[in-house]
């Protein structure tokens, strides 16, 4: 496998190519030896641990298997995005003109994704997204498809799950962006759906996050239960100060997404959420032995960090490229077509990409957090199979 580093962008040379006939010639590259494939992740900034895992998953992948994909050569050409829309759309052209990738992949935060699904449609080039949960990222542009998850829908079944458990009353408090508000929206309506009613909507700033105040507010306002939603990276804040107000000896049941227990930060957390419940669909003690077997890899070969739902994305991101290739015997031109419908045993369980939204299919799991030896698990306790919407 060959794989390079992001370089310097030379902005002024690309401006003028894309000046040139309209910009970009996607098909024409399918015939390469070559598979190149440009990744594009946040490896620095606020979601830099998002990028690292979803790099480690990809990594873990090729490890696993050999370095052809459809009888090509595979290239990764990674490139940091910064978790900023501009900046990943800048790379993605340079990719696109100057590197001649065949894949556009990556794409871990939702306004990266909907940044560079513009170059992906104009260049004709297949775009995997491994990272955003946002629900109008496959919506973008009919070259994307998508393994990695869809927040609204994740919230949904949160709703439907706490309405179920006797809960009549609830807040939510999610961060103050798409995402965000897309889990807001679906975990409100399946709650009230369920016979619950929601009491109040609070949104904490996305750029600059202070919980305090609108944990005290859901505190004030003694709900029933309360829903949490941030991104990973403000997760660990989120919840060392829903324990140090207390909340956790409130009596008010907290259901949150997996993202807010994520692995690879849950043992910084600490004790404070034992016995939390979430929503997700992805453990890393999830009881399959392809899981453990990407569990102890993936460990390996990112230096130690823990599997988690990024790393099983990149990896499932990976296996869709590998699968789809096999179909069109090493073309990317008819690839979206190609990807349409298939299933596979991936980390997290059976998934399959639906045909009509080019989204993933998965199961989701209700977790407990639980402690086995040294470490903190979302043990899986109940299984809830919800096709994409």
């Amino acid at each position: 496998m060959k794989i390079r580093i992001a370089r310097a962008v030379r902005p002024m040379i690309l401006a003028g190519l894309l000046a040139l006939g309209g910009g970009f010639s996607g098909p024409a590259r399918a015939g390469e030896e070559d598979l190149r494939i440009g990744v594009i992740l946040p490896l620095s900034g606020p979601f830099a641990l998002v990028g690292r895992e979803i790099k480690a998953g990809i990594e873990t992948f090729m490890a696993q298997n050999p370095a052809t994909l459809g009888g090509r050569a595979v290239v990764l050409i990674f490139r940091d995005s910064q978790g900023a829309g501009h900046i990943a759309k800048r790379e993605a052209q340079e990719l696109v003109v100057n590197e001649h990738v065949a894949i556009l992949a990556g794409l871990g935060t939702t306004p990266d994704a909907l940044a560079v699904a513009p170059v992906a449609t104009q260049a004709e080039l297949p775009m995997i997204v491994m990272g955003s949960g946002g629900g109008a990222v496959t919506s973008a542009s009919a070259n994307i498809v998508r393994t990695a998850f869809n927040i609204g829908q994740i919230a949904s079944v949160a709703g439907t799950y706490l309405a179920g458990t006797g809960k009549k009353t609830a807040v939510s408090l999610v961060a103050d962006f798409g995402p965000g508000i897309e889990s807001e929206t679906g975990f409100a309506k399946a709650f009230e759906a369920g016979g619950g009613k929601m009491i109040a909507t609070l949104r904490s700033p996305f750029e600059s996050p202070a919980f305090a105040p609108f944990l005290q507010r859901a505190a004030d306002l003694h709900p029933d239960g309360l829903f949490l939603f941030v991104p990973q990276g403000q997760n660990a804040v989120l919840m060392r100060e829903f324990a140090e107000r207390g909340l956790a000896r409130s009596g008010i049941g907290l259901i949150t997404t997996g993202d807010v227990l994520d692995e690879s930060l849950i043992d910084q957390i600490g004790p404070a959420v034992l016995g939390v419940t979430s929503i997700y669909h992805y453990s890393d003690v999830h009881p399959s032995a392809l899981n453990q077997r990407f569990v102890a890899d993936f460990e390996r070969v990112s230096g130690g960090l823990r599997a988690n739902m990024m790393g099983v994305s990149g990896y499932d991101g990976m296996r869709l490229i590998q699968l789809t290739l096999e179909k069109t015997k090493g073309q990317t031109k008819e690839f979206v077509a190609a990807a349409k419908g298939l299933a596979w045993e991936s980390p997290r369980g059976q998934v399959r990409i639906d045909p009509a939204t080019r989204d993933i299919e998965q199961d989701m799991y209700v977790r407990r957090v639980e402690r086995r030896g040294d470490r903190l698990v979302n043990v899986e306790i109940a299984t809830v199979p919800v096709p994409v919407r």
